[in-house]
């Protein structure tokens, strides 16, 4: 430590108080010390323990991580006690090579510091010698408790006594052990004994324990479920509840609100809430909706839409749609979205003619970008890979079959076009995968998809991608690639890349396409109003369906039980 003085003390001190520590270890050790004691040494001179106990009295994440480190360390000064008896003492080096050649850990139990007025939650062993007021004993189930399996350690060390290896327990042996040990948890109690065990209709599931007759007590059957778990989330949502119940009596809501706020007076050392949840403050029902005074979007300008947000906000749900693309608190993208992004810059290349249609080719471009996409595991690697290779086998065998005489024109073509919309100015934009001209010389609109699931027939007619796609096209969106001449939408396509077409259609070889006719009558135009109002109007309200499954803002949500807390 004294070679650090020269140094920048703001720099310098925390080693040198690791110096000088380490110095007082090693004088110890010198002078005969063990290596437990110079452990001691070193926890003892660190703010390290203070720390580790204030994590673990607050809880939650860190408490829990606190905890496991606490066992760690205590572990750790059991391991060199034992070491210290076992051996007589063989130095800190020798304690510690022999730390270092364990190939199993030693036992890892090791007792916590006890915190008052809390549950102890412990085996019947550790009971020994122990009273509470009330004893919970629980799961005494048959097969459970007797135990009668033989046990013991891996290398079952527990056998070797001063005579040499002993026979296992018998089974009549550990039933006896088995008995006195239930004795041993059920005389814990000072005043009150609980015992619980579980019991199935069927006579080959779960049975109470014999033991229970034992008891001198006839058990009592609890049929159904408590009313709440037995947790302090669930009491504090039932106390806030019965708060702002109507029904209950004024003398039962004002009990509810002193235990609350008993709740939410309680604190650790360091001034944190133990249960934040319990004040008023986090209530956010209680609170009027808020307004932005700033608008979503500027009346005097055309709302701006594209396909897949009209889909979303008509179809889908409107909430999810504001909080992903306007608030953009959207998940990362997934590798399901990079697997769709890939396949469709390689139909691209393809169809622009950049790259040759040869699955070959394809799959040599495949290679040199697939490891940039995150998978959860090797195997889904590869087997999302093999499902890529399949996808561009069909598309190429899409892209060569003369269909109906159809010719590409454009690929990856974006367009923004500006229409009136019942009484809202409406701005669509967006790229088109595919452009085609069919026989008549209309344009035709292909969108490659990738997803694992398709519209039906019935939602394909109506679908709001597509008709967003032939809307621009009657609007001029494809006039400078059809020569400066305005084409009439000849109708569009889905063209499903990772599911194979009906067998009459070419099977598993092919894609299944599904097929928009020519738009007829104004419902395209009645949707777009209506999404364009309600961006305007900022209606975003939620709408259950199967997306609910994949969504990302369930916890945001008034639809979903996770997020009712918002309103209720």
């Amino acid at each position: 430590p004294e070679r650090l003085v020269a140094h920048d003390p703001a720099y310098a001190r925390g080693a040198q108080r690791l110096g000088a520590l380490l110095r007082k270890a090693r004088e110890l050790l010198e002078g005969g010390g063990t290596a437990e004691e110079a452990l001691w040494e070193l926890w003892d001179g660190t703010p390290w323990p203070g720390r580790l106990e204030r994590a673990a009295l607050r809880g939650g994440a860190a408490g829990r991580n606190a905890d496991r480190d606490l066992d760690a360390v205590c572990a750790l000064f059991d391991a060199a006690a034992r070491a210290e008896e076992r051996t007589g003492g063989r130095g800190a080096l020798n304690f510690l090579e022999e730390l270092d050649a364990q190939d199993i850990a030693a036992d890892t139990l090791s007792r916590r510091a006890v915190r008052p007025d809390a549950v102890r939650l412990m085996t019947a062993h550790r009971s020994k010698g122990l009273e509470w007021r009330l004893v919970v004993v629980a799961g005494v189930q048959e097969g459970l408790w007797p135990d009668l399996r033989r046990r013991g350690s891996l290398l079952e060390a527990d056998r070797i006594g001063r005579d040499g290896l002993a026979e296992p327990l018998s089974p009549g042996a550990l039933l006896t052990e088995e008995r006195r040990l239930f004795y041993v948890a059920a005389t814990r109690a000072r005043e009150r004994l609980v015992v619980t065990a579980v019991k199935a209709p069927a006579d080959d599931g779960d049975q109470p324990s014999r033991f229970l007759a034992e008891l001198g007590v006839e058990p009592r059957d609890v049929t159904g479920r408590p009313r709440r778990p037995l947790a302090v989330a669930p009491l504090v949502a039932e106390l806030r509840a019965t708060t702002v119940d109507p029904e209950a009596t004024p003398a039962l809501r004002d009990a509810a609100a002193r235990r609350l706020a008993r709740l939410a007076a309680l604190t650790d050392e360091d001034g944190h809430a133990l249960v934040p949840a319990a004040h008023p403050h986090s209530w956010w029902g209680l609170y009027e909706p808020t307004r932005s005074t700033v608008p979503l979007r500027d009346r005097d300008h055309p709302v701006a839409l594209s396909g897949s947000t009209l889909d979303q906000l008509e179809n889908t749900c409107a909430l999810q749609w504001f909080l992903g693309r306007e608030v953009k608190a959207d998940a990362p993208a997934t590798a399901a979205q990079g697997f769709g992004n890939v396949v469709h810059v390689l139909a691209d290349e393809v169809a622009s003619g950049r790259t040759p249609a040869d699955l070959a080719v394809l799959m040599e471009r495949l290679d040199s970008v697939w490891d940039g996409l995150a998978f959860d595991a090797p195997w889904k690697s590869a087997q999302e890979k093999e499902h890529a290779r399949v996808a561009l086998e069909r598309f190429l065998r899409w892209h060569v079959t003369d269909r109906g005489g159809r010719t590409a024109t454009a690929t990856e073509h974006g367009f923004d076009v500006t229409l009136e919309a019942g009484p809202y100015e409406v701005r669509i934009r967006g790229s088109m995968d595919r452009v085609e001209r069919d026989a008549e010389g209309r344009a035709y609109v292909v969108d490659f998809k990738t997803g694992k699931a398709a519209p039906t027939k019935d939602e394909v007619a109506h679908h709001p991608q597509l008709a967003v796609y032939q809307l621009a096209v009657r609007e001029g969106a494809l006039d400078e690639v059809f020569d400066g001449r305005r084409p009439e939408p000849g109708g569009a396509e889905l063209v499903q890349l990772r599911q194979a077409a009906p067998k009459k259609e070419g099977g598993e070889d092919f894609p299944k396409v599904q097929a928009q006719e020519p738009l007829a009558g104004e419902w395209v135009g009645d949707l777009l109003a209506s999404a364009a109002g309600r961006v305007l109007d900022e209606r975003f309200t939620p709408a259950t369906g199967q997306h609910c499954a994949h969504c990302a803002f369930r916890a945001s949500c008034s639809a979903q039980p996770e997020g009712r807390q918002i309103v209720e």
